[in-house]
């Protein structure tokens, strides 16, 4: 098992994975686990899930419980743990990034594919500053100017994956209702339809528009993205957002669920052509 090149966020995945596949070849149960680390059963389950750094010392007590002796697999192991504790290009903003989102912007960060459905907004990976910045204030009324200011910097940095080297395959399918909403005032969402438009023409970005006349449909109730990686080790995750929080789902048949969504939702929407002349159409309705 060796390690490759990625962020520490795939990395805690693949470390996470790799420790319940040999707890469970053992027979060992989760209450050993927890009685070894002198932790909460919930810990054991967030460091299985790759939901938090693990310390070395962790990894080689558990590699012990688990009988695993092989020289070459447990230095893997301590390897990974020990590169899954470094700071991601992130960890700049940590003073605006709440924990529950430091997770999904790991994933997002290795992804080679990004899949989303968006019923409100435009996604934050095609978000201009101007219409990231109403987003935040309308959500964060409170918030003073330098933090929304730091939270938008986050969201453009986010975004200069999609023109830099080796860039994740990004596919949006946006609700009509969400170029008719304008977030901002009329000339802000203008300019964000017209970004919209000229974003999509990149190879590596695909924007759809699920329009009205659509009627019931299968993203109905939600948003939703699914991530894929280019490694087949590394496997799918469904990210759902869910006010203050979010909700990763990771077991094969909620993947497939999803897909099966997301194929039904492209089917539904207009074709990437029509997308765009629709959208060009509401931002010349702004003028």
């Amino acid at each position: 098992m060796t390690a490759r090149n990625s962020g520490p966020t795939v990395r805690r995945r693949r470390l996470g994975a790799e420790l319940r596949r040999l707890r469970e070849a053992a027979g060992v149960d989760v209450e050993q686990v927890r009685e070894v680390l002198r932790c909460s059963a919930s810990k054991v389950s967030r460091l299985e899930n790759g939901r938090i750094p693990v310390r070395t010392r962790d990894v080689a007590d558990l590699l012990r419980l688990y009988g695993v002796t092989d020289a070459d697999h447990r230095e893997a192991l301590l390897g990974l743990a020990r590169e899954s504790r470094r700071h991601g290009w992130w960890q700049a903003y940590q003073d605006v990034v709440p924990a529950w989102f430091e997770v999904y912007i790991g994933l997002e960060a290795d992804a080679s594919s990004i899949s989303v459905y968006e019923p409100q907004l435009v996604h934050g990976l095609l978000q201009t500053a101007d219409y990231a910045r109403a987003v935040m204030r309308a959500s964060n009324p409170e918030a003073p100017d330098d933090e929304i200011e730091r939270r938008v910097a986050l969201r453009l940095d986010r975004q200069s994956r999609l023109r830099g080297g080796s860039p994740p395959r990004l596919w949006v399918i946006l609700d009509e209702a969400v170029l008719r909403r304008p977030v901002g005032g009329a000339a802000a969402m203008r300019a964000q339809l017209e970004w919209v438009a000229k974003t999509s023409e990149l190879p590596n970005v695909t924007v759809q528009v699920l329009p009205f006349a659509a009627g019931a449909h299968a993203g109905m109730g939600s948003t939703f993205s699914v991530l894929g990686f280019a490694d087949e080790t590394d496997h799918d995750v469904v990210y759902i957002e869910k006010g203050a929080g979010s909700l990763y789902l990771e077991r094969p048949s909620e993947i497939r669920r999803y897909r099966v969504r997301l194929d039904h939702l492209m089917a539904s929407a207009l074709g990437p052509a029509d997308s765009v002349a629709l959208i060009s159409a509401v931002s010349e309705e702004l003028r």
